[in-house]
């Protein structure tokens, strides 16, 4: 197997508490860990691990986009197949994805994992797909690895009869519809064959398991890096960022963003109840992202541009943040920003876009371990999450749960945070 390409990754979680086995977990709860470039060994031999991920209308996008994401990164050779009569599904936040191949097409196939995000209907849909469950079914009997997260275990997997005499978890709110004496609190739960998680802040954990799973610890470990320690967020010249209507934000995005980035930011803003607008500064709405997830924008950034934003927030990518970086409206819109007052922020390498737009100036930023030596300003390479008056800039793709929560604690309270992070199965501090 080749050794898989990788441009440089963003920032890994500190809590990603799991149950799985320990050299995987005693990686992932380091403090600051990154993703990082796997080198798989080479060899003719040696077939690269296939993956099925089904989609259909109402799953859960973190969940899906946050399996796909990782595993590719390891080296599997992943299909994102859609279970209805079309490639592009709407998710349950809103984003549309556009898999990689109808169900049908995956019938014949064998795969090593068969893995199924959550959401709803979106686990309903999945669970009334024949075609699934017979691919399911049959990686149960042959004792190939499965799983699903978040409702997809109650939902999919329980009517199927795959969770009998296994030990299982899933999201809190599905809790009651799985087996009583087998199932399980822990984010992460693997019983034989099958490995089951609790939702969207669990996705991780959940990808990572199966990493370990199919390619091993040394290759689990090489995929995340320690960083070193970092402090989760600071603020300095505090500003208040509340509306008196519904906040407007405007996510631009380009071929080569990061996927995990513009999804999560998309879909924990929009359980907020943010008005969310996906622009594309591509001739087409729909792009291709760096791990080559595909995703329809909501508009393209000229017809984006009539409108007046609260926020204007840049995923990273390092292919993505060099191409809005040559978008002369997206430039427009972000001097037009500035100079009204209004917020704005990126993340992971694109804080390096903002930069040379002159928005960084007199600004104290963070950004992606790789940028942050580019950045000629003030700097904080400690700490995930920086709010600077009306500019806020993160670390990297997963402390996008903390940056997004981080948005929603100054647009709205402490009271609406929790109540999101509750919904992801996100441990949020209590202060």
């Amino acid at each position: 197997m080749a050794a898989m390409a990788l441009r440089p990754c963003p920032v890994l979680p500190a809590r990603l508490r799991t149950r799985t086995p320990a050299p995987l977990c005693a990686v992932a709860k380091q403090k600051g860990a990154t993703l990082a470039p796997v080198s798989i060994p080479s060899s003719s031999a040696l077939p690269k691990k296939k993956v099925l991920v089904p989609v259909g209308l109402g799953s859960e996008e973190m969940e899906a986009v946050i399996l796909v994401d990782v595993l590719r990164r390891a080296g599997a050779d992943v299909v994102m197949a859609s279970v209805e009569p079309e490639l592009e599904i709407m998710a349950s936040s809103g984003t549309r994805l556009v898999a990689d191949t109808l169900i049908s097409d995956c019938a014949d196939e064998v795969f090593d994992l068969v893995a199924l995000p959550g959401g709803m209907p979106g686990s309903a849909r999945l669970r009334d797909s024949e075609i699934l469950r017979q691919i399911t079914v049959k990686q149960a009997e042959k004792k190939r690895l499965y799983g699903a997260i978040c409702a997809a275990p109650a939902v999919a997997l329980g009517p199927w009869g795959l969770l009998k005499r296994k030990h299982v978890t899933g999201h809190p709110a599905f809790k009651d519809k799985l087996p009583t004496f087998r199932s399980v609190d822990s984010n992460i739960q693997v019983s034989g064959e099958l490995t089951t998680s609790r939702g969207p802040g669990t996705a991780f954990e959940f990808a990572l398991s199966f990493v370990q799973q199919l390619f091993g610890d040394n290759v689990a470990a090489e995929l995340m890096k320690n960083d070193g320690g970092h402090h989760k967020k600071k603020e300095f010249n505090q500003i208040d960022w509340s509306f008196d209507q519904i906040p407007h934000v405007l996510i631009p995005i380009a071929n080569g963003s990061e996927e995990m980035e513009v999804v999560m930011l998309v879909d924990i803003l929009r359980r907020a109840k943010v008005y969310v607008v996906i622009a594309s500064i591509e001739k087409s709405k729909q792009i291709v992202a760096s791990q080559s997830t595909k995703i329809v924008a909501d508009k393209s950034i000229a017809d984006a541009s009539g409108t007046t934003y609260d926020l204007i927030i840049l995923p990273g990518g390092v292919t993505g943040s060099e191409r809005l970086q040559k978008s002369r409206i997206l430039k427009k819109l972000l001097k037009e920003q500035k100079l009204a007052g209004r917020i704005y922020g990126g993340i992971c390498s694109s804080p390096f876009v903002l930069q040379k737009q002159g928005l960084l100036k007199d600004k104290i930023a963070t950004a992606h371990p790789t940028t942050i030596s580019k950045l000629t300003g003030q700097v904080d390479d400690e700490t995930d999450v920086i709010i600077d008056g009306n500019l806020i800039t993160g670390r990297g793709l997963v402390t996008v749960i903390d940056f997004a929560l981080a948005i929603i604690n100054k647009l709205f309270g402490l009271s609406r945070t929790r109540s999101v992070a509750e919904g992801l199965v996100f441990d949020y501090p209590k202060n």
